[in-house]
């Protein structure tokens, strides 16, 4: 904490939370406005101080002095949010800004002094921006150090340099921002920072403590640390924009491989590497398009190049809105095309899998799929993933190909292939969207689950219908089968029916198991029974009973 002060130049905006309130709300700052927090007034207009009305008043006094207040709670987050542009526009003059609350910035001044012409014109040039670009008026206040820019930006004033300590001494203690340190200092008869900052720094820190000997420093115009200015994000985004709209898909192709060599290049600068890819495109006719494409390792330049190009055949190709199934092409060829990298992170290089790199077989199949998403959306190919429940439907997720493949519930582990290195994934299984009755419900054992009252023991089911079957159970006496409350069965399942078809003998069943779900709220309730059950023509499938009906929910191989 040694050193002289850095001159700085501060921005304050006057009665920022009011302003904020106006920008993200409505709420006309002309009025008599207040911002309250604690019950206590935090911020207030100026036709609110006009009424009278100050900073630590309670609410019902507030409006006491003035009955038409517009009452606004305090929202950290809305400060935030309208006080950003504020701070982009100030970045757009001068670099290394360095956000001291909402409502106030803070700059170096030795910069924007230079190539501005001078301190003074430096802080009418941030000023007259701000209000140009955002509409707010702010003053700026230019001193040794961020705590003595702040108070002289609150008269719009420029300290001359080495005259900080002097500027500082006459002011009251108050303007340290510690009330209770404040309070205490008037006890014991110092008033002014100049008094404060006369005392022995030694006997400060041991009377007031290490918060104390802070405020001890900024009253004798030394700041604590230097500023800590926010680095602005870099622009990744590649942009292409054509004279001629481009709608043949060779054109597209070469137009996709020039702006992915750009994008790569741009993230190799910066050490970085793509793993979700946005791509938009704009057509001639206004409509707008966008994609995006995720990769569960690094996105190269050729791949990316692949992406583009699925992306852009597809939309190109689409169909002409009689009768196919693909989206319909645009009416249009595309005039800008932009890439967006959605999701990135530092470039290591992907490591080999520990018996080798992945296979080709599974590259090519790899893409393929992404290629059949580019033509008919991420939805058209998903991914099957395990996971717990109590019924078969329960434990299996369908993912879009590419995306994180996160079980809906905590469930075992995917156990490694045959062959597969020890820790190494299983392979997903592929799911067509809408293409068969059924979906494959992957098998294994469990190997560290949690536990799921009522779930039916394995083996597995092979095939987990999407809609069960309607089926009726009768005994040997061609009665039907009833499960009571208490789960007791009225007698041994023998026949099955399913829908219209013929009886079929059963000739081994087990159960039931009982499911009783969402007690707790009736419109969800739900209470059912399972059976496994084979049958005489070799086929065993899995049954429910619930609220008197029976229902084949699953097919065993």
């Amino acid at each position: 904490m040694s050193g002289e002060p850095q001159r700085t130049l501060l921005l304050w905006c006057p009665d920022w939370p009011v302003l904020a309130a106006e920008i993200v709300d409505g709420v006309p700052a002309t009025d008599p406005v207040v911002v309250l927090h604690a019950n206590r007034v935090i911020a207030c207009s100026e036709r609110a101080r006009a009424e009278g009305i100050r900073r630590g008043l309670r609410r019902r006094e507030a409006q006491g002095r003035c009955p038409h207040l517009t009452v606004v709670d305090h929202d950290p987050g809305r400060d935030v949010r309208a006080f950003e542009p504020v701070v982009a526009a100030v970045e757009e003059v001068v670099a290394g800004v360095e956000v001291i609350r909402p409502g106030a910035c803070a700059t170096a001044a030795r910069g924007p002094s230079r190539y501005l012409g001078g301190e003074e014109a430096a802080a009418e040039r941030i000023v007259e921006h701000v209000a140009q670009s955002c509409a707010v008026e702010s003053q700026a206040g230019i001193a040794d150090g961020v705590f003595a820019a702040g108070l002289a930006a609150r008269e719009g004033r420029i300290v001359t340099p080495g005259g900080t300590r002097e500027f500082l001494a006459a002011r009251p203690v108050e303007a340290l921002g510690r009330p209770a340190l404040a309070d205490l200092l008037r006890r014991l008869g110092v008033r002014t920072l100049g008094e404060f900052a006369a005392l022995p720094a030694g006997d400060v820190l041991a009377r007031f403590g290490f918060d104390g000997a802070l405020a001890h420093r900024l009253a004798g115009g030394r700041d604590d640390r230097p500023l800590a200015v926010r680095q602005p994000p870099a622009d990744l985004t590649v942009t292409a924009d054509y004279d001629e709209p481009v709608d043949r898909v060779d054109a597209a192709a070469f137009a996709a491989r020039m702006l992915a060599e750009r994008l790569h290049e741009r993230l190799a600068g910066y050490g970085l590497a793509c793993t979700r890819l946005g791509i938009e495109a704009v057509t001639a006719h206004g409509q707008e398009l966008h994609r995006v494409w995720r990769h569960d390792g690094l996105l190269t330049a050729a791949a990316i190049a692949d992406r583009v190009r699925w992306q852009l055949d597809g939309w190109l190709s689409g169909s002409n809105g009689r009768g196919g199934t693909r989206p319909a092409r645009p009416t249009a060829g595309i005039v800008r095309l932009r890439l967006v990298p959605d999701g990135v992170l530092a470039q290591a290089g992907l490591q080999p899998g520990l018996w080798g790199e992945t296979g080709e077989e599974r590259e090519r199949a790899h893409r393929a799929l992404s290629r059949v998403q580019g033509i008919l959306g991420p939805e058209a190919v998903v991914t099957a993933v395990l996971g717990g429940g109590r019924s078969p439907a329960d434990q299996v997720r369908l993912v879009p190909w590419g995306d994180e493949r996160a079980p809906a519930r905590p469930g075992p582990p995917p156990l490694p292939p045959a062959g597969a290195a020890p820790g190494a994934a299983s392979a997903p299984v592929v799911v067509p969207a809408g293409g068969g009755a059924g979906r494959r419900a992957g098998r294994g054992r469990a190997v560290a689950e949690p536990p799921w009252p009522g779930r039916i023991p394995p083996p597995s089911p092979a095939v987990v219908l999407p809609t069960p079957l309607p089926a009726d159970v009768r005994d040997a006496a061609g009665e039907p089968v009833v499960v009571s409350a208490r789960l007791a069965v009225s007698a041994a399942p023998a026949r099955l029916t399913v829908g219209d078809g013929r009886p079929v003998e059963i000739t081994g069943w087990a159960g039931p198991w009982p499911v009783d779900e969402r007690w707790w709220a009736p419109a969800e309730a739900r209470r059912r029974a399972r059976f496994q059950v084979s049958l005489a023509d070799g086929a065993a499938l899995l049954l429910a009973v619930e609220g008197g009906m029976w229902l084949v929910e699953a097919i065993y191989d």
